[in-house]
């Protein structure tokens, strides 16, 4: 079958590790299904496993893509849940030996993805394949910072930091379709002219002074934008971080931490529960992610191409 995969390891040139072409198709264990792909879409993820962060080298060649939607054997059209672990304790998230597609199991670029068949819901009809293939990582990331680990109330002021990827764009969406002051920083004017457009209700260049400080900062920068979070939050506010693109070691400023009593949550992905509730609530109130570049899986290169140059104005998407 066709599939966008990983050769190996490459942590100086993940992009030398990319490959488009031929895998066999695959094996279907007991209690799983099969999803016929339509759609997946590109997250930071993919690029750390081309670097082999996060992926035994025996896992190598690896199917990339956590995202995806597509459409079962009985003709079911279907949004995945990424994250596959043990749910005897409630929340799959908090599994030690949990996974994601691409860690452990092949991922969502190619014609065909198994997963396990809790790990499949319902598409909602008024999302497309190319939108609701953006919830699983990105948009399910954003909604469990904000609604399950902010403890934000509508009327409340949230900063993210960044303007244009998946989950600050999905952050700047929840969060104004939720009642929350939403104030994004960006590098650029175009990014900010982005927020803008999907509501924020105002954008500032990275680093820049606010006219006053928020009730939680939203982090998925770490270092290069550390310092500007810890002056920006309220006393007795909330960090919420899910990610360091920019790197993961910032001073801790705890001076700060504990003199203005700030509280730093972590936040990983989300659960299936979250992940039904963020479906609903994008069909709802008619929300959609903002999809940047849309590209056949045949053209995949050119996207990984873009997220690795910082070119993003939303979701990076590929079809089949």
């Amino acid at each position: 079958m066709f599939a966008v995969y990983a050769a190996e390891p490459n942590p100086e040139n993940p992009l030398d590790a990319l490959r488009v072409g031929e895998r066999p198709e695959p094996e279907v264990p007991d209690g799983w299904v099969t999803v016929s792909v339509r759609a997946g879409s590109l997250n930071m993820h993919d690029l750390w496993t081309l670097r082999g962060v996060g992926i035994k080298p025996d896992r190598f060649p690896m199917i990339l893509g956590c995202d995806g939607a597509g459409v079962l054997d009985d003709g079911t059209e279907v949004v995945i849940h990424s994250v596959i672990g043990d749910t005897s304790h409630g929340d799959e998230t908090f599994d030690p030996k949990r996974s994601l597609l691409t860690e452990r199991y092949q991922g969502t670029f190619a014609d065909k993805v198994v997963v396990p068949a809790r790990n499949v819901l319902p598409k909602p009809a008024s999302l497309s394949f190319a939108e609701a293939a953006c919830m699983g990582t990105a948009w399910l990331t954003a909604y469990r910072m904000i609604f399950t680990r902010s403890g934000m109330r509508p009327g409340q002021t949230m900063l993210v930091q960044g303007a244009s990827g998946g989950v600050s764009t999905a952050l700047v969406t929840l969060g104004k379709a939720a009642g929350m002051r939403v104030w994004v920083t960006g590098r650029t004017e175009e990014k900010r002219a982005l927020a803008m457009s999907l509501g924020a209700d105002a954008a500032f260049e990275s680093g820049a002074r606010l006219p006053e400080r928020a009730d939680a900062v939203f982090e998925t920068v770490g270092k290069a934008t550390w310092a500007h979070t810890m002056k920006s939050v309220k006393p007795g506010g909330a960090v919420v971080v899910s990610g360091s693109t920019s790197g993961p070691d910032p001073s801790a400023d705890l001076q700060r931490l504990f003199f203005m009593q700030i509280r730093v949550v972590g936040s990983t992905m989300g659960n299936k529960e979250e992940l039904a509730d963020l479906l609903a609530f994008c069909d709802l109130k008619g929300l959609r992610p903002a999809i940047g570049t849309e590209l056949p899986m045949t053209d995949a290169k050119d996207g990984f191409e873009q997220m690795l140059a910082g070119e993003t104005a939303g979701k990076i998407v590929f079809t089949r």
